[in-house]
């Protein structure tokens, strides 16, 4: 009997396609009507706050849903859905631990109304503190919410009620794409410290339609191309350094159609901010596109720098940030000069989620990490502030002016190290999230939020989201934890179709690298030490070893078989710089995993394994 656990957990797209297919076949096999429609709550596992309501009539009529408000009339959620006789209704917008009333009309005069009750939400899910905003403003539009922590995707109403969430915590930023589904990153763990094995195209019910996995894993952010292409943040893990790629994947297939190394065109060794190093020297965590001038503009955290270049050359066009510790010819070419009201300018430091507004303005949440390139004048972060800023530049001139700030007024209560974003919706209209706040005694925390101690009572962590239109804050948001960004999103988009079909993995993991040495032990009796915890979470396509070991412990996983592939568990102690998102995060430091992909694996495999000069065998066979 072996001390090592060994789960096999199914990919979740396959268990969402089995699911689809049971209800689907009862449904074409019974064709209820209305009155006995067939009404499935969580019908993809990962939505509790959503329904599918199935039925058919006789002749073509459209469908008017309306998920009841739990106050009064005008809360009332309501879409309307195309002629049909076979209808598929998505109910979106649940409320928590409620008999929800939900109404279906036909335009025939037909119409039912049904009960659905949904339980109480697990206790990873962030609570509303505060909002003040009104109905009249928000509408029909929720707050969605990208976790930063272990906690999970949400979204809140106009009164803070949580209206949708996910039970597994998908990665980085939650985008809606053309067809209405949302582009997120997988849940799925591949590398420390947050790098997941791709990206998820899904749907608000919670179907994954796509994962596109990668070999350079994401991170972070990506952008929908107008051809429906996907450009995605990654990295080579054959070099010495992460967090400084782009790469460009086929919609249909996943395949890498182009990629951005940032070290052809960028110095890797200068103008570093306090929390560079030269692993994640430019820790890139977003990225726009612009048709108007076909350039790409990248955040990089750790060189405080919003960066534009060429999408077809790579040629840089310009950079924005504080030019101290720039190579000088750099700074005459791309660097701009500083104009208009200088006694209000600031430069973004270690900021985040560029965008570039209609008219060429650049846009980004300057979160004001120690605030200087100099160690001597860094910022307390209780001294310190973080904002929205929109700057306006003249590339003719390499001029640059300062033209709307919100949140350097509101000082350490706003003040976020890391991760947040802003979005522009129109002239003077703007969503400002701060969603890294942590305090300490109540003071903005030195550590970022991931790293700080939950348990510890005089810990608090908060995200604070902002909506502000010609200058009047007219929404604002305040939860438990915090998000890495928000998005305002309605939960019905319009024209789109509820899409049935098998979910699809596209696209590749890497080849896991194994170790070129592997120790000739002979093969002990005993088993691994219980102490140890091992575990092996197998799925289709790859498999995770979890373990607890001393620092420096020699640590080896051996795959036997047609042939024998050693990998290196490092055991030592790793110091992160930067922590976006601590969903991977273990709360025992001696506690590692290792995510090893089936990519380049074929065949049976006896799973041993080596802790320093011991060989132990694990009773576990997988199959490749």
């Amino acid at each position: 009997m072996t001390r090592m656990n060994y789960v096999y957990d199914e990919h979740l797209v396959t268990k969402q396609n089995r699911a689809e297919k049971a209800f689907l076949a009862a449904f074409e096999a019974e064709k209820p009507c209305l009155a006995k429609a067939h009404v499935i709550a969580n019908p993809y596992l990962i939505n509790p706050l959503c329904a599918l309501i199935l039925f058919k009539t006789e002749e073509e009529v459209e469908v008017t849903m309306t998920v009841h408000g739990k106050r009064y009339e005008r809360e009332n959620l309501t879409h309307s859905f195309p002629k049909g006789t076979s209808h598929a209704i998505p109910v979106i917008g649940l409320y928590e631990d409620f008999e929800n009333k939900v109404t279906v009309a036909l335009s025939n005069g037909e119409s039912q109304t049904f009960s659905i009750t949904t339980g109480v939400l697990p206790e990873e899910v962030c609570r509303c503190l505060n909002v003040h905003t009104s109905l009249d403003y928000l509408g029909d539009n929720f707050m969605f919410l990208s976790p930063a922590g272990k906690n999970l995707p949400t979204a809140y109403d106009y009164k803070g009620d949580l209206r949708w969430m996910l039970t597994v915590n998908t990665m980085f930023d939650i985008k809606r794409i053309a067809n209405g589904n949302l582009l997120t990153g997988s849940h799925r763990f591949s590398r420390m410290p947050y790098n997941s094995t791709g990206l998820v195209e899904i749907n608000m019910l919670g179907k994954i339609h796509k994962e596109y996995r990668m070999p350079g894993n994401y991170h972070h952010d990506q952008w929908e191309m107008e051809d429906g292409n996907i450009l995605a943040l990654s990295q080579d893990f054959t070099t010495d350094t992460v967090e400084d790629m782009l790469v460009l994947l086929d919609k249909n297939t996943g395949e890498i159609l182009k990629s951005w190394d940032y070290k052809n065109f960028l110095p890797q060794d200068v103008a570093g901010s306090g929390s560079q190093d030269a692993h994640d020297w430019f820790h890139n965590n977003a990225v726009c596109y612009d048709k108007k001038t076909n350039s790409l503009t990248i955040s990089g955290r750790h060189q405080d720098a919003i960066v534009n270049f060429d999408f077809d050359t790579s040629e840089l066009n310009w950079i924005i940030g504080d030019p101290e510790g720039w190579p000088q010819e750099m700074v005459d070419k791309y660097f701009f000069t500083p104009v208009g009201d200088l006694d209000n300018f600031d430069w973004q430091y270690e900021q985040h989620a560029c965008v570039v507004c209609p008219n060429g303005d650049i846009m980004a949440f300057d979160n004001g990490q120690y605030r200087s390139k100099n160690k001597e004048n860094y910022i307390e972060n209780r001294d310190n502030f973080s904002r929205g800023v929109r700057y306006r530049i003249d590339t003719d001139k390499m001029e640059i002016e300062q033209i709307w700030q919100y949140g350097k007024e509101r000082g350490q209560e706003f003040f976020s190290p890391y991760i947040s974003n802003v979005e522009f919706y129109e002239e003077g209209h703007y969503l400002i999230h701060s969603g890294g706040i942590g305090f300490e005694d109540g003071y903005a925390a030195k550590g970022l939020g991931a790293f700080l101690d939950m348990k510890d009572p005089r810990v608090e962590l908060r995200s604070v989201t902002v909506e502000e239109k010609d200058g009047v804050v007219l929404y604002e948001l305040e939860v438990e934890g915090n998000f890495y960004r928000a998005e305002k999103l309605t939960p019905y988009h319009e024209g789109e179709n509820l899409v049935f079909g098998e979910g699809k993995l596209l696209g590749n993991l890497d080849v896991t690298p194994t170790f070129d040495t592997i120790p000739e032990l002979d093969e002990v009796a005993e088993l691994p030490a219980a102490e140890h915890e091992i575990e092996l979470e197998e799925d289709e396509d790859r498999m995770v070893f979890h373990g607890k070991f001393e620092k420096g412990t020699l640590v080896m996983v051996l795959l036997e078989g047609p042939e024998t592939h050693g990998y290196f568990v490092n055991t030592a102690a790793v110091h992160h710089l930067a922590m976006c998102s601590g969903a991977f995060l273990e709360d025992d430091s001696r506690a590692v995993k290792l995510s090893i992909s089936k990519n380049g694996l074929c065949g049976k495999y006896d799973v041993k394994l080596i802790i320093n000069d011991h060989k132990y065998p694990t009773g576990i066979s997988i199959f490749c």
